[in-house]
């Protein structure tokens, strides 16, 4: 039996941008030429919440983040950790 030590649980992450969550948004709502109105009924956020978030007021959350990815199409991840960027994946074939 092949023993898993609790590195190889997990997929390697690099550092990639720095780039807000925030930042991340506004690019977003800004490439679909959506309003912080528009975004803002499409997840089910306010206006206020929306400018809060894009201008990195507030912290984000998880509740938010799956609105704002939903709204966008997205994964959550997009939004939530913008700055990283999985390692590649090493997958077995199992038979």
């Amino acid at each position: 039996m092949r023993t898993i030590t609790r590195e190889q649980e997990f997929v390697p992450t690099q550092h990639y941008i720095d780039i807000t969550t925030g930042e991340v948004v506004r690019m977003l709502r800004v490439k679909m030429n959506w309003s912080q109105t528009e975004l803002a009924q499409k997840s089910g956020l306010t206006n206020n919440n929306i400018s809060l978030i894009e201008h990195d007021k507030v912290d984000i959350g998880k509740q938010r983040a799956l609105a704002l990815a939903k709204a966008f199409g997205v994964h959550p991840a997009i939004i939530l950790f913008p700055e990283y960027e999985i390692g590649k994946l090493h997958t077995k074939r199992v038979a």
